[in-house]
């Protein structure tokens, strides 16, 4: 019976079309993730390389004070980008995966990112995270919709019930056949990663498909439910359909316009203006005050006293430095805004299976705000190691040619963070077998019935 029945599915004409498209854009989505692949190894190449031509290049140019060389030289700190992240591409390709700073103010560096064409931005990545969540539930769609009106339309559906000892078992063997053809598919295209991308299979990989099955079962199971109430296949498609838009592109929207309100983040460039600022006015205070802000926030640094001269860099970084500590509120208040959003889009997302699925994909592939947080706090924490490093250095004025300028290489943050499972897996599991449940039930309390 499973044979005929497949026979019968592969053979039409449609059906080929769809599976064959699903593959093709599937496919495409891998050549997406290569170039972003490609685009992401290539950068980190290029920052290895200028990172130690500009080095050496300042070092034998500026060779007489150790201040001013810093005043130019960047040190780079990259956000390690996992195999998997091509397949879910993020918020990768708005935030910068390589951050290069000085050690004066950080907050007028750190939220710089590279140049990006607005149109491209707008339109998106059509990565295979894409494919998964809008167009698969597309496909199960056109598969299911009609799975018993067209035969009752049809007038075939008597013969089938005659000749089945179980309706409902044939049902689930016609939803069976369809289920095996997408996870067929779905697999294909992964397994087609694996080489393509040379993505390791570990337990990101393996989440990453559990997820990705669990949500097509999601559609599966919604299909089901619809199928279940026994209405035409007009009625059933527009309620399909608009279950699709509400669920992909409306319910995300409308939570969305809700974290934005509910949660505003002031403007980077705010914080950046308000840095800069606050360091230009030093220039104009008595220098004791900002000495002492200096001494405050540095003790270990006392010893060093400020020169009579009218300039000097322990006066010049340590105005820098209040630039930065005058904009703690507003960058401690940005950090926090940051991450009450992710918060309460990860909560929201619980209960809403399509939205938590695209989290999850990002998560993942560490291409989430969460991980962008984490890199500006790892950020953060390499600024510190290079101030404390290089400060006493330039306080006593050490000769240039005696640093091991070949000793600072890029440096790579790697986010750590642990997947939960009962986070990826339980929410999609739950919305399974609660539409599974709600159709049984009306297959169980209402006989089939013929039009």
């Amino acid at each position: 019976m499973l044979v005929l029945l497949f026979k019968n599915f592969i053979r039409s004409k449609g059906t080929k079309i769809g599976l064959l498209f699903l593959l093709l854009i599937g496919f495409l989505s891998l050549l997406i993730g290569k170039q972003f692949q490609e685009k992401q190894q290539q950068s980190i190449t290029e920052t290895t390389l200028y990172q130690q031509e500009h080095i050496a290049r300042n070092a034998a140019f500026h060779k007489d004070e150790m201040g001013l060389l810093l005043y130019y030289i960047k040190f780079s700190l990259v956000n390690k980008t996992v195999p998997v992240n091509s397949l879910a591409i993020g918020q990768r390709d708005v935030n910068p995966s390589v951050q290069s700073v000085t050690i004066r103010g950080l907050e007028a560096q750190q939220y710089d990112a590279e140049l990006n064409n607005p149109n491209n931005l707008l339109s998106g990545n059509i990565d295979f995270s894409f494919v998964l969540v809008y167009l698969f539930p597309l496909l199960i769609i056109a598969f299911t919709y009609n799975i018993i009106s067209e035969e009752k339309e049809s007038g075939t559906w008597k013969i089938v019930a005659t000749q089945s000892q179980n309706t409902f078992l044939y049902i689930l063997k016609l939803f069976y056949i369809r289920i095996l053809s997408l996870i067929a598919l779905l697999t294909i295209v992964l397994f087609a990663a694996v080489l393509f991308l040379n993505i390791p299979i570990d337990k990101s990989f393996l989440v990453f498909c559990g997820v990705g099955i669990l949500y097509l079962l999601f559609w599966f199971a919604v299909c089901f439910y619809v199928v279940s109430l026994q209405k035409n296949s007009n009625f059933n498609a527009v309620l399909l359909l608009t279950i699709w838009l509400f669920l992909i592109i409306v319910l995300p929207a409308t939570v969305n316009t809700y974290i934005v309100n509910q949660y505003p983040v002031p403007e980077a460039l705010e914080l950046t203006l308000k840095q800069r600022n606050a360091y230009h006015e030093k220039w104009d205070m008595d220098k004791k005050i900002t000495m002492d802000k200096f001494y405050s926030h540095y003790p270990q640094f006392k010893n060093y006293p400020l020169p009579e001269a009218e300039f000097s860099w322990l006066w010049y970084y340590a105005m820098q430095q209040a630039g930065d500590d005058d904009s703690s509120v507003q960058s401690k208040e940005l950090q926090s805004k940051l991450k009450q959003r992710n918060e309460a889009s990860a909560f929201i997302a619980l209960f809403v299976p399509t939205l938590h699925t695209q989290l999850q994909l990002n998560e993942i592939a560490k291409s989430d705000l969460e991980n962008q947080l984490l890199f500006l706090k790892a950020t953060r924490q390499f600024h510190e190691k290079l101030r404390l490093y290089f400060y006493p250095k330039i306080f006593d004025n050490e000769a240039v040619s005696q640093q091991k300028w070949g000793q600072f290489k890029v440096e790579t943050f790697e986010d750590t963070s642990a997947i939960p499972l009962s986070k990826a897996f339980l929410p999609l599991f739950l919305f399974n077998l609660f539409f599974i449940v709600l159709g049984w039930r009306n297959f169980r309390n209402h006989k089939l019935q013929t039009f």
